[in-house]
């Protein structure tokens, strides 16, 4: 048999593709040994005789249908785990996905100002301390907090105000004594001026 590596190279190089996607016919061979230039092979790419095979197809249909499956939890019983629970998903993953949601969550509120800075201080270093376990956890502890410290502001607030009443009672009480005792000494004066004399002793 004739070799026809000159032609499969042309050809490979007219087709740009390798080697291996080249097909000759091998009816033909005596008229492609014959084609000893680009422009003879691309006659008979033209002819048929030269043709560039399709690629070849390495289906993922079933690593689609598997992953499916085990998407929804199949497959996955004692029997099919290799490694260790931690070597499967570590703790320090969970860990650091569970932080970063609480993080995000505590930033959130304190540019959209429903914490202060003293708030959010306080609380991120409890999400630290693994105090909340999860958003719901920590958000109801944010409501929390801001309830006990509105309720606070409010006791403050009757106590100031309570003060304040006090402090304008006593001052209207001192105001009307003194009144009372400028009235009383302006009555006793006159009186002492027309008592008589008293008689001298014998």
């Amino acid at each position: 048999m004739v070799a026809l590596n000159l032609q499969k190279r042309l050809a490979a190089s007219v087709l740009k593709c390798g080697l291996r996607k080249v097909w000759l016919d091998p009816n033909e061979v005596n008229e492609i040994s014959m084609a000893n230039s680009r422009q003879n092979i691309r006659k008979l790419v033209k002819d048929g005789f030269v043709i560039r095979k399709p690629t070849i197809i390495h289906s993922r249909s079933r690593a689609r249908a598997s992953a499916e499956a085990k998407a929804k939890g199949r497959h996955t019983g004692f029997g099919k785990r290799r490694g260790t629970r931690e070597a499967r998903l570590p703790t320090k993953v969970l860990w650091m996905r569970r932080l970063r949601v609480l993080r995000r969550l505590l930033k959130k509120y304190r540019d959209s100002k429903k914490i202060d800075k003293h708030l959010y201080h306080e609380l991120y270093m409890k999400v630290k301390g693994n105090v909340f376990k999860n958003k719901r956890v920590l958000m109801e502890a944010v409501h929390k907090q801001k309830a006990e410290k509105v309720r606070e502001k409010t006791i403050a607030d009757q106590f100031e105000a309570r003060r304040a009443k006090g402090k304008a009672s006593r001052e209207r009480k001192a105001g009307r004594r003194e009144e009372r005792l400028a009235a009383g000494l302006h009555l006793e004066v006159p009186a002492q001026v027309t008592k008589p004399a008293a008689a001298p002793k014998k």
